[in-house]
């Protein structure tokens, strides 16, 4: 039976927004003696919880509540939520970098964390010297450090600048640098936060391979946070949800991608509101809604199936043009895959609300998550355009993988990037 490598009991951590501080030098000078004295803080506050998109009536937010949870060791533990859940605080408090306003931690081993580009990096220092430093960290020996220092530079791909300050290395080469050195210096347990989206496609396979092996041939335990549902789907054992600070689903990673796919890619009406960064937008032709129309009841579509959404939108003030819809798929991290119109034209001679049917053939994306940003206007991307209303990152939507092998369709992106189409075809009903 598998030891325990991390244990989580009910972790609390609580942040004060605006000015730091009790307000007086007494006040301040009585937290200090308290926290001397092992005693709770006599100016917490109970405060609201961590919904960054809401302005909070309080001076305290929790950025973590109630969190339990205990990982194994092997085991690869996918945290996934939205930004602002509190994923990067608690890695943070796992690293000890932060401790938690209640509640306690158990680590067993060694970690090595990797949460942002040049972590625990001295910028006047070399790469050589940082790789020495940070294993010095670790508790390593020199010896240690020497034998794995090849394998390191040459994981790595930076020889060239390794004797080199690091304030002189680009930030995807920081982050090659730092990965390698947390992978190779064989920690017991390896964080990583969303730092990888920051190297390229190839270090990146790199990356996830070496994590994959670090689990499953060499035994160590792997906290993996990503926005990248695919990686975390393939990669983890088991997987945890955050969504303002709480530990709202645990389980199975399919299950839990699910759920959160489900949580994001229906939204509400209000959930345009925060997407139009022109205040002019929607003052004549409002964008309402979209919901994609699954097939067999399920929440993501297949590779190789047509796209179809359910667009609605109000017209109050009559246009004598007619009115086209847009869309444009990206990938989480914001690669572009396409942007397209109907070639069908709406009338928009009526004020009131309006209902379409919003269907993309021939699109074969590769599986994994993507956005889709809308637009109604006059004209189209070519020609000089008008735009009523434009709504960035409408809707999050997955694909996934309808063949028992995924062989021929990571061949496919290799090849030809996230999509593979003949001929793209945009129509609403």
């Amino acid at each position: 039976m598998s030891k325990n490598a991390i244990i989580v009991r009910d972790i609390w951590k609580q942040y004060r927004l605006g000015q730091v501080g009790t307000g007086t030098l007494k006040n301040d000078l009585s937290r200090l003696w308290y926290k001397f004295r092992g005693k709770e803080d006599p100016f917490l506050k109970i405060g609201t919880n961590n919904d960054r998109s809401k302005k909070s009536k309080d001076d305290w937010v929790w950025a973590l509540e109630n969190i339990d949870f205990n990982v194994k060791e092997g085991e690869v533990l996918g945290i996934i939520g939205r930004n602002g859940a509190g994923k990067s605080t608690l890695l943070k408090i796992l690293s000890k970098i932060t401790s938690p306003t209640k509640g306690e931690i158990e680590v067993y081993g060694r970690v090595a964390s990797l949460l942002e580009v040049g972590t625990g990096f001295h910028p006047d220092l070399t790469g050589r010297e940082n790789i020495y430093l940070n294993g010095a960290v670790l508790g390593m020996r020199k010896q240690e450090i020497t034998a794995k220092l090849d394998a390191i530079i040459d994981f790595s791909g930076v020889e060239g600048y390794i004797d080199t300050p690091v304030k002189r290395y680009s930030s995807g080469m920081k982050m090659r640098l730092g990965f390698a050195v947390a992978a190779f210096l064989e920690p017991d347990i390896l964080i990583v936060d969303e730092v990888l989206a920051v190297g390229d496609a190839e270090f990146q396979k790199k990356c996830l391979g070496k994590i994959k092996n670090v689990s499953s041939e060499e035994g160590r335990t792997v906290l993996f946070v990503s926005h990248n549902l695919g990686a975390v789907k393939n990669l983890t054992t088991r997987c945890i949800m955050l969504e303002h600070g709480k530990l709202v689903n645990e389980g199975k990673p399919e299950k839990v991608i699910e759920e959160y796919l489900r949580m994001t890619t229906l939204p509400e009406n209000t959930f345009f509101e925060t997407k139009r960064i022109n205040e002019f937008w929607g003052k004549e032709i409002r964008l309402t809604k979209i919901t994609p129309i699954f097939s067999g009841g399920l929440s993501f579509f297949h590779f190789g199936e047509n796209l179809q959404f359910e667009v609605c939108f109000q017209i109050h003030k009559c246009i004598v043009d007619k009115l086209r819809i847009g869309c444009t798929v990206s990938t989480l991290d914001e690669r572009p895959v396409l942007s397209m119109m109907t070639s069908a034209v709406i009338e928009a001679d009526m004020i009131g609300n309006r209902n379409y049917k919003l269907k993309i053939n021939n699109l074969r994306l590769f599986p994994g998550s993507y956005k889709l940003s809308l637009s109604i206007g006059i004209g189209s991307f070519q020609e000089t355009r008008m735009e009523f209303d434009v709504v960035r990152d409408a809707l999050v939507f997955n694909i996934e993988n309808l063949t028992e092998s995924g062989n021929a369709v990571y061949n496919w992106r290799q090849d030809y990037g996230n999509v593979l189409h003949d001929h793209v075809d945009l129509q609403i009903s």
